[in-house]
């Protein structure tokens, strides 16, 4: 988090510096680096975040917020998750499950830009989290393995070894795993049906037992042509072999109690190629990065389930085949005017992606109904974004050309419905920074985003079917349009303070329902014509060596960030505004409190804090009625000169991450309740073989913009 920072000893370098007066040799070491357009978190050399996956250190990021009915967001917008620099296709539950099954300490860092400039997919709501993969390589070959071993009420090892090496201009990285974990989840409804005279009720309680076991390879090499070029290679594959059991039981007015249960089988795999080309032109500093990647994933669950009603059998037996192919491919060209401090960049992108997807479902009959789902989505884009330095203001301006294309086709109240969609839109972006000096910097920003609803929130077919449930996609969603201003402080690269304004149009919201004299709730997503949020922000540290141990031996640690002590906070005010939806209760802002701490233990024990809450307020639509929140403490030592490192980890000590909330729609008001298991012991094991002393060698070609408030994707 802060900077590290080493002082020559040579008597003769301390004289030349003393002569210069600006001269200064740093080495800096960071966890948290806060900049005007993005905030960069190392993942693999935090200890708090690199045990266990990818989705679980990004909820831990500052201003990241875990939605109580899924999916993300960052300072209360809208998230775009991006891998390597390019926007992953996957979404939902598809997408968390893939994070959930990368390894976090596959991840080098991660950025979360606040307000991304043209560079980046208009498709991408407010707000981007790009997950940089790891990219160092040693001279030779070295190698690490690393053991984690879940306890909760059940036991299972996820194991991992990591290889790594170079030879002349050749470097590679193979990183190959097994994930294998067990949990349970609780839930339960009580809902309303308003539309009756008297009102009827429903109270439902469904438990489910989750077993994940998830295979990985990640292959990466990076070639290096000259001193100016370099072509990279990524191949990615994961194979998922999840299974989930589970009991449920409904009862409520005028039915009689009915129960299920049954069992979920889920295989899915995921490919991923990617070549990327990075070159530098001249020594002026232009640069080309060019960028082509496909993936392809697949996903089959099979659902078999029974239930008992006044003895009276049933069933209820679904399964589906998924399918998604994309390709992706984009350039970028840079170029900079050192006199005229002024840096031109330009480019564009094309992409297509294929979804299919076939249900079969037996609901109580022998018969089986059918629901085929076909999306097709093309993307042209154009860029072009101009920044210019003037004294101490920073100025960017940029403008996307964004053509999109998409063909749906699915059922709709029981008829086979096909919808185009076409759109082609201009996305500009403003933004100005000033320098108040060389520690603080104010900024200012504008951009206009789109998102187009996902394959996941417009696929008619569905899950959890019985005759009190339904769950499907609302194949007539139509796209989301934002405009997000954003105004901040930044100062000594780890203080942060910000506030933003986000104006949706059509935004496109979870929700239950219930047609009129049914006793069913429907879960789909519904779209509303404004949504407004506002959102303030606060992240700093605090300095704890400062406090107890004074100045002098504050500045002594500052040397080693491994032995400082500190918590870094980070606080978050979010007001969401509706209109045209009339809520049965009162909307209050919620608030969210975040810290991370560093304290140094005797015998080099690092301990690691981690701690949120989001009390009782409003989150988008929903009443959240008990606060949400999450304790975890991290022990950590490494032995045999860092060779070995030995974790013990407990999440969630107190057991208190659960959600209580209030849905209220249309003819329904619902009390919803979700448990899982998150209190989880996990003990870590990384060993390391080689010589660590070799200095790192890393060959990519930096492309980094300059800095300024519209924001670049560095790495």
């Amino acid at each position: 988090m802060f900077a590290q920072e080493t002082k020559p000893e040579n008597d003769t370098i301390k004289k030349k510096a003393e002569i210069l007066d600006e001269v200064k040799i740093t080495t800096k070491k960071q966890l948290i680096k806060v900049e005007s357009d993005k905030t960069t978190v190392s993942i693999k050399d935090n200890a708090m975040l690199s045990t266990g996956n990818a989705y679980d250190a990004v909820k831990k990021l500052p201003g990241v917020i875990a939605s109580p009915t899924g999916g993300l967001s960052l300072n209360g917008k809208g998230v775009a998750i991006y891998i390597d620099g390019s926007p992953s296709t996957l979404s939902g539950s598809d997408l968390e499950n893939y994070l959930s099954s990368l390894p976090a300490n596959a991840i080098e860092k991660v950025e979360l830009i606040y307000n991304p400039g043209a560079a980046f997919d208009a498709n991408a709501s407010g707000s981007v989290i790009n997950l940089v993969t790891s990219s160092k390589r040693m001279k030779g070959i070295n190698a690490s393995f690393n053991m984690n071993y879940n306890f909760n009420k059940y036991q299972k090892p996820s194991p991992q070894i990591l290889l790594n090496g170079k030879e002349k201009n050749l470097s590679w990285q193979t990183m190959i795993g097994y994930n294998y974990i067990d949990r349970e989840n609780n839930s339960k409804n009580g809902q309303t049906f308003t539309s009756f005279d008297p009102d009827k009720y429903l109270d439902q309680q469904r438990l489910t037992v989750t077993t994940n076991r998830n295979f990985y390879a990640r292959l990466g090499t990076n070639y290096k042509l000259s001193e100016k070029s370099n072509i990279l290679f990524n191949y990615n594959t994961s194979y998922a072999n999840d299974r989930d059991v589970f009991d449920a039981k409904t009862s409520g007015s005028e039915i009689a109690d009915y129960f299920s249960d049954g069992i979920t089988k889920t295989k899915a795999n995921n490919h991923e190629i990617s070549l990327q080309f990075k070159t530098k032109l001249d020594t002026v500093g232009r640069t080309l990065d060019v960028v082509a990647f496909t993936n392809v994933f697949n996903r089959n669950p099979d659902v078999k389930s029974n239930a008992l009603e006044e003895d009276v059998s049933s069933f209820n037996n679904f399964k589906n085949d998924f399918g998604l192919l994309n390709y992706y491919l984009k350039y970028d060209f840079n170029i900079p005017f050192e006199k005229l401090k002024m840096s031109l960049s330009t480019g564009g992108k094309f992409n297509t992606i294929k979804v299919n997807n076939t249900g079969m479902y037996n609901l109580n009959s022998a018969t089986t109904d059918i629901i085929d789902f076909d999306y097709k989505e093309t993307n042209l884009a154009f860029y072009t974004e101009l920044r210019k330095k003037i004294k101490k203001f920073n100025f960017t301006a940029g403008l996307r050309f964004e053509d999109f294309n998409v063909d749906r086709t699915g059922v709709v109240e029981g008829t086979a419905t096909k919808i185009d969609f076409k759109n082609t839109n201009l996305f500009p972006n403003f933004s100005a920074l000033y320098e108040v000096n060389d520690n603080v910097n104010i900024s200012a920003s504008y951009s206009r985003k789109i998102s187009q609803p996902n394959y996941g929130v417009l696929d008619p077919n569905g899950s959890n079917f019985d005759q009190y449930n339904s769950s499907t996609g609302n194949l007539l969603l139509n796209p989301s349009f934002f405009d997000n201003y954003e105004f901040k402080v930044t100062a000594m690269q780890f203080i942060q303070l910000g506030a933003n304004y986000t104006v949706a149009k059509d935004q496109n919201l979870f929700i239950l329902n219930a047609e009129p004299g049914e006793l069913v709730s429907t879960q789909t997503f519904q779209q509303f014509d404004r949504f407004k949020t506002m959102s303030i922000y606060a992240n700093f540290p605090i300095p704890l060596d400062y406090i107890f141990k004074g100045k002098e031996e504050f500045k002594k640690r500052m040397n080693n960030i491994d032995k400082m002590n500190y918590i870094f906070l980070n606080i978050n005010y979010i007001k969401n505004l509706t209109e045209g939806y009339d809520f049965s209760f009162d909307p209050k802002p919620v608030w969210n409190y975040a810290a991370q701490a560093q304290i140094m233990l005797p015998w080099d024990i690092k301990s690691g804090l981690t701690y949120f809450i989001l009390p009782s307020g409003t989150w988008e639509i929903y009443k959240i009625t008990k606060p949400i929140q999450q304790f975890d403490i991290s022990l950590n030592r490494d032995f045999m000169d860092k060779k070995l490192k030995l974790g013990v980890h407990l999440f969630d000590v107190f057991n208190q991450n659960e959600i209580n909330a209030l849905v209220s729609s249309t003819n329904l008001e619902t009390k919803f309740f979700e448990k899982n298991d998150t209190r989880t012991f996990r003990l870590s094991l990384t060993y390391n073989f080689g010589n660590l002393k070799l200095q790192n060698e890393n060959t990519t070609i930096e492309t980094e913009k300059i800095q300024s408030g519209g924001g670049g994707l560095g790495k």
